[in-house]
């Protein structure tokens, strides 16, 4: 009763607020942990190199692709300023550093990967929310065999429409 009856009452509705939040805070993470899964499969199942940057350019997530196509670990690109890590790319992350209009660049780079030279075409996308710069996502692929595949595609086809079909 009185003050103590009232203390216990705020008490208890504190204490509800808090577990609820609590709850919708484990739901939030258990979503948050569901995506990023998604997001960690959908990367490994492609066959471009994915590298996230950050706003100040440095590499926080490298694909399998990426660590495969550029013969490097992933230990020597994640945390290193993309400059710094692989110096032919660099100059791609200042055009869409630059850039103000566009949210996407493209370009290209030759880098000598296990003693051969590999060019790579690129594509540098801002990741930015309003004001807000979250950084790059920076998207690249051998050219030789981007090539070697849309030569692939073409030959499936054109054997397709050479092929007669039965009446």
């Amino acid at each position: 009763e009185g003050d103590l009856g009232h203390l216990s009452t705020i008490f208890n509705h504190m204490t509800g607020e808090l577990s609820k939040q609590r709850q919708e805070l484990v739901r939030a993470n258990s979503q948050l942990d569901a995506r990023r899964r998604f997001i960690e499969a959908t990367l490994s199942g492609i066959s471009a190199g994915v590298l996230g940057l950050d706003h100040d350019g440095v590499v926080t997530l490298a694909n399998r692709s990426a660590t495969k196509l550029l013969g490097l670990p992933e230990t020597a690109l994640l945390g290193q300023h993309l400059a710094v890590a692989l110096p032919e790319f660099g100059p791609a992350l200042a055009d869409a550093e630059a850039e103000t209009r566009r949210e996407r660049t493209n370009g290209e780079a030759t880098r000598a990967v296990e003693g051969r030279e590999r060019a790579f075409a690129l594509q540098v996308t801002r990741e930015r929310s309003g004001e807000i710069d979250y950084g790059f996502v920076l998207t690249f692929d051998d050219k030789g065999i981007a090539m070697r595949h849309a030569d692939l595609r073409e030959a499936t086809r054109k054997a397709a429409e050479d092929t007669p079909r039965p009446l």
